[in-house]
């Protein structure tokens, strides 16, 4: 009888951790019932597209919040290197560089320029002992004000026409019984055949989530990822075991740093600019999607198909009130109670996230 309950129990938990699941799906359900074509490829696509910025921000944060920190420069990190990013191709075309490297080394500069906010917060943090939300907030102005600086108030526009064409492409071009193409549509095809044609998988969303996937295996599976747990769970415990702390902690800032220098690469890419304010509004989407994703806020649990999840939960939500005619502003009422709630979860029913991690 005994082992029969116990068996309940353990059901019951496993019902209960999946109750991210089970909303994902309900959102599915109920916008496909209550919208107009919600539930077609086309309208999947600009879900991956809405996810891109929020999953790459939500992935370095993922490593931050696991440690037992937070990070709230991420969304001006952005910002920067979307400026950075956009500001380097601008003078590289107008000295005659061929696009493709100017567009490759505008992305790579941003990129390797974003490591640094990143290096400062772990710093910080880890050898000054400044708390995580007072080194993070003070990035978060000094990021917006380098980013006004370099584009001087006033958004970078003129890149190379490549930039729109990367961004906005998908990586298949279906032609129902006439061609499938990789990058790029057809040559030489009708109008016709473009409305028939079917896209699938957005470029923005392909790179986000190949680097998303190398550093989710990197938290799940190696040495690395189990130290960044163990500092979260009680870190007093992880330096008796020998640790490296301060080097893992500024190693994980400047994870989230990088994301957030990526997610600023694919707003470039996408919208062919360069704007200090690119990331503002989604810091707050990150967060969420971590902690609906089964991350606690006291640290030490957590994972990065977690914070899929809990990334796609948002998008789709957000693509859900356009296809409705709903103001998207509203969104942000909801993204904050199902944060509440994801608390709350964690607070009063803590097996429900933390048995078996």
């Amino acid at each position: 009888m005994e082992r029969v309950m116990v068996g309940q129990k353990e059901w019951l938990y496993r019902l209960g951790r999946a109750w991210v699941a089970f909303f994902l799906l309900s959102e599915i359900v109920v916008f496909s019932i209550i919208g107009t074509g919600f539930f077609s490829a086309r309208n999947f696509q600009n879900i991956l597209v809405a996810a891109t910025t929020i999953l790459l921000l939500a992935a370095g944060e993922t490593f931050v919040i696991i440690t037992g920190g937070i990070d709230l420069s991420v969304g001006f990190v952005m910002g920067l290197a979307c400026v950075v990013s956009a500001k380097i191709m601008v003078m590289l075309q107008a000295a005659s560089v061929p696009q493709g490297l100017a567009i490759l080394l505008g992305c790579a500069g941003a990129l390797l320029f974003g490591l640094l906010p990143g290096l400062v917060n772990g710093a910080l943090v880890a050898k000054l002992r400044v708390p995580p939300f007072i080194a993070t907030f003070g990035m978060y102005g000094v990021a917006y004000g380098l980013s006004e600086i370099l584009c001087n108030n006033v958004p970078i526009s003129g890149l190379p026409p490549l930039v729109g064409f990367i961004g906005n492409g998908y990586l298949l071009y279906y032609l129902p019984g006439k061609a499938l193409t990789f990058f790029g549509p057809p040559q030489g095809i009708s109008r016709a055949d473009i409305r028939a044609m079917i896209l699938l998988f957005p470029n923005v969303f392909v790179f986000s989530i190949i680097a998303v996937a190398i550093f989710g295996f990197v938290l799940a599976r190696t040495q690395f990822g189990q130290h960044i747990y163990a500092i979260g769970g009680n870190i007093d415990a992880a330096r008796r075991a020998g640790i490296p702390v301060e080097k893992h902690l500024i190693r994980v800032y400047m994870i989230s740093s990088f994301f957030a220098a990526m997610g600023g690469v694919m707003y470039t890419l996408r919208f062919v600019t360069g704007r200090a304010d690119a990331g503002a509004a989604r810091m707050l989407d990150s967060v969420v999607a971590v902690v609906i994703g089964g991350a606690s806020l006291y640290g030490g649990t957590g994972s990065m198909v977690g914070s899929i999840i809990g990334t796609l939960i948002i998008a789709m939500l957000e693509t859900g009130m356009v296809n409705l005619g709903l103001p998207t502003y509203n969104k942000y009422v909801y993204v904050g109670i199902i944060l509440v709630l994801a608390v709350l979860i964690d607070q009063f029913f803590p097996e429900f996230v933390r048995k078996g991690e």
